[in-house]
């Protein structure tokens, strides 16, 4: 008795020829077209479900971000002005104007239009103040002269003659700017305050090219009206210059007024960054959002998307980042230094520097004599001015710890800066170093018979050194802050280990190259680069999820942690 699911061996050969036929279509890539009007089979749309487009994983320590070339930014204004146009009811030109009183808020403006559409429409510049009526009070004397002439008329109206009045010609008009009686254009807003096309395109021109300004006001004294899109275009007639320069303005502004957006802060630069993780300042406590425009240049613009600093500064969050920098400008390190080599007279608080190998000190200001060592006075150290017998003297204790402190905490500082300075100048010195490392690879083309494209690992390695150059000079800001522990060791030890291999790969392009040995100076610049690109990115994938576990602890208030 056989089962349905039992097979025999011509039914196994029937599968596999049928099977062999299948993968040799698909290897030809020749699938049989279905007949024309047929749709597709079920086995067909289940495995369309499942084909699912390949993503690059993206690293603890990377932000996503899309950068947007200026026609894309415009393309976001345009739906924006739409979604309001359609929402009101309104012209596009008015729309726009609603969306820029508000800062580009639509949730916010139609909550106000909705509550008072009159009203915003006036703070817009859109409309003019409706006229108030007159009181009853101005009103009044009329209404009672009026009844006073007729109680004495008694009542009676005499007949008043009318007499035809001469309608008077009507004068030319001239604008009250600049008072050429030749003009013949004439353009108004809303407000109907006339003014010749001269002056209007000399005010939006200065107001665009001198002011900056995009919301270009009526020239009329105490008019708060706002010129649409459309009435500047006309304005500006074919000064195409100065109206791309007003569409830049309005880019601008929605790009300001959008905490999802930033502008590329390299000169001469349009394009602009959106990156929604790094929109709150929330988000700024767990990552550091290092972004690139997408610029078609060599270096990349990397820049961070969340704070003023216009450099990568993982992986040291912007808050950390913007103390270290503050504590490297002011002078307080000055005020550390004067507490640590000098000290103040106990008499008239004077400050003294030490200039000589005698304890005994005399104040040039009052004479106070007193002993260096303990502050204690010299009265009480006997007659040997080597000896100072008062060590246990609460007020030379109390002013040998200050002094301690104030030293430890400068050589501290001092421990740190100097090692991010380091870093800091040799990453300048790249420039100096690609021009070596190109004579270094002419050479090797030269003296060997590599091409250019493979003597191209010189460059590379010279490019891990100074992005990971620039790794190390931040995680000496953010060591100096982290509290001491356990986490702040193994984070030393992770900074640690990439420092010595970007060393030892510094070392190898540094040396000289011999003739005979190119080949293995080049497995082990290769193999050295890698190591090191490893060593970096551990350094900065393990920070990274440091922040977005909280593992991290400051010696400091660090602004957006409790």
């Amino acid at each position: 008795m056989s089962s349905d699911y039992d097979y025999s061996d011509e039914d196994a050969d029937y599968y596999d020829d049928e099977d062999e036929d299948m993968m040799s279509t698909e290897e030809d890539g020749k699938h049989a077209p279905p007949p024309p009007g047929s749709a597709p089979s079920d086995d067909e749309m289940d495995m369309d479900d499942f084909r699912v487009p390949q993503r690059a994983v993206r690293k603890a320590y990377e932000v996503e971000h899309e950068p947007l070339p200026q026609s894309a930014v415009e393309k976001l204004m345009s739906a924006d002005v739409e979604h309001i146009s359609g929402i009101f009811g309104v012209e596009a030109s008015t729309a726009a104007l609603l969306l820029r009183n508000m800062n580009w808020n639509k949730e916010r403006l139609i909550e106000k239009y909705m509550d008072n559409a009159s009203g915003v429409s006036v703070a817009a510049g859109i409309s003019i103040p409706s006229r108030k009526s007159l009181s009853p009070s101005l009103a009044g004397p009329e209404r009672s002269q009026s009844a006073s002439s007729s109680a004495r008329s008694g009542g009676l109206r005499r007949p008043i003659r009318q007499t035809p009045v001469p309608t008077p010609k009507p004068e030319p008009f001239v604008c009250p700017i600049c008072y050429d009686d030749s003009q013949t254009a004439f353009s108004a807003l809303a407000c109907d305050h006339k003014f010749c096309a001269g002056c209007w395109n000399a005010y939006a021109t200065s107001k665009i090219r001198e002011e900056g300004e995009h919301a270009i006001r009526c020239m009329a004294e105490g008019c708060a009206l706002i010129t649409p899109d459309s009435f500047v275009r006309t304005t500006l007639a074919e000064d195409t210059a100065t109206w791309e320069r007003f569409n830049e303005l309005l880019v601008r502004h929605f790009v300001a007024s959008n905490p999802s957006l930033k502008y590329c802060p390299y000169p001469s630069c349009t394009f602009t960054v959106m990156c929604s993780a790094a929109a709150s300042r929330s988000s700024l406590t767990t990552i550091v959002p290092t972004v690139s425009c997408g610029a078609s240049v060599n270096p990349p613009h990397t820049f961070c998307f969340g704070c003023p600093i216009e450099v990568d500064h993982r992986p040291v969050i912007c808050g950390v980042a913007k103390m270290w920098l503050r504590k490297c400008r002011d002078d307080s390190e000055t005020a550390n230094w004067i507490k640590s080599n000098t000290k103040e007279c106990a008499k008239c608080q004077s400050t003294i520097e030490k200039n000589g190998g005698c304890n005994h000190m005399t104040c040039k200001k009052c004479k106070h004599e007193f002993c260096w060592v303990c502050m204690g006075p010299w009265s009480e150290h006997g007659t040997a001015w080597y000896s100072c017998n008062r060590y246990d003297e609460k007020a030379g204790i109390d002013a040998r710890d200050a002094q301690s402190k104030s030293r430890a905490s400068l050589e501290r500082y001092l421990h740190y800066y100097n090692r991010w300075a380091n870093h800091e100048q040799s990453a300048k010195l790249s420039v100096e170093l690609y021009t070596k490392t190109e004579k270094k690879m002419e050479e090797m083309q030269i003296t060997s018979d590599l091409t250019w494209i493979e003597v191209q690992f010189m460059k590379k390695a010279v490019d891990e050194v100074e992005k990971c150059r620039m790794t190390l000079k931040w995680t000496y800001a953010m060591a100096y802050y982290l509290e001491k522990g356990n986490q702040k060791e193994l984070f030393e030890d992770n900074q640690r280990d990439l420092e010595r291999a970007v060393e030892d790969l510094s070392e190898l392009l540094e040396s000289s190259i011999d003739t005979e040995a190119i080949s293995t100076l080049r497995q082990k610049v290769t193999d050295k680069t890698v190591y090191v690109s490893k060593r970096n990115e551990i350094m900065l994938d393990d920070t990274a999820k440091g922040f977005q576990e909280g593992r991290w602890t400051w010696n400091v208030s660090v602004e957006g942690f409790d």
